[in-house]
């Protein structure tokens, strides 16, 4: 662990909403892990980054939303995020949704000072070796967003790589979308559950013991497949295996 200076980055984490309502434990462990790479962090008061209303078309609403974001993070060296969908929403979007506003330079600034958590971690911090071990197999998915939007492809294979006892095992298709895509799970359930369960199957295929991502929705997407087919693999956040919380149940496990 390395030990906060005066020199230390000032870092705010953007929790996210599925975070903060559906699985806590992943906030927990990415302030663990940017507390042991030295950073301060802090988690001021927050609302949702404003994504869903901006996916189906709501500006204004987006704006409404997003602009309590703009305020929130203001004065902060980073913003992290355990979640390449916000992120990618924030980095990618943000500038957009503001442009020829009066916001535009404050949503610019903040997009620069944005990062996911793995990538902040490696590119950041300069972290190349993970404190921790778990002997078993993992296989890892390309969210979208961390891959198109937020930057994120090699940082978390690299942090995952340091685990003691652990082995990744690369899926086909990995960079094939599950299907989750915030509002479209909701407008197209059938076309999201045959994604869904392609994105299933080719995780199972593999062999490996845990699926792990770093976006919620996802690991929501493929969990619930996972689940009504009784499957036996544990779906968790690649911020738990990096801080160490296997203990807590994985997603979907011990749900009624």
């Amino acid at each position: 662990m390395t030990e906060p200076s005066s020199t230390s980055p000032r870092v705010a984490l953007l929790v996210t909403c599925l975070v903060d309502l559906v699985r806590p434990s992943v906030g927990f462990a990415a302030v663990k892990l940017l507390e042991d790479a030295g950073c301060v962090v802090e988690v001021p008061l927050q609302s949702c980054c404003g994504q869903p209303a901006y996916n189906s078309g709501e500006r204004d609403k987006a704006q409404l939303v997003a602009r309590t974001m703009l305020d929130a993070f203001e004065g902060y060296d980073h913003v992290v995020v355990p979640s390449g969908s916000c992120a990618g929403m924030v980095i990618k979007h943000y500038p957009d949704l503001f442009e020829g506003t009066p916001d535009e330079a404050r949503a610019i600034d903040l997009a620069s000072r944005t990062f996911e958590l793995t990538r902040y971690l490696v590119e950041q911090c300069g972290v190349t070796d993970i404190a921790a071990g778990l002997d078993s197999t993992i296989t890892y998915h390309d969210s979208c967003s961390c891959l198109r939007e937020a930057g994120t492809r090699e940082q978390p294979r690299q942090l995952l790589g340091s685990v003691d006892g652990l082995d990744l095992t690369e899926a086909r298709d990995r960079e094939v979308c599950c299907g989750f895509g915030g509002t479209f799970a909701a407008k197209y359930p059938a076309i999201s559950t045959a994604m869904a369960t392609d994105k299933a199957d080719r995780m199972e295929e593999t062999g490996a013991k845990i699926a792990v991502a770093a976006d919620m929705g996802c690991l929501l997407n493929i969990a619930g497949i996972l689940r009504r087919r009784g499957s036996k693999m544990q779906v968790r956040h690649v911020a738990e295996i990096l801080a160490g919380d296997t203990g807590t149940p994985a997603i979907g496990e011990g749900e009624e």
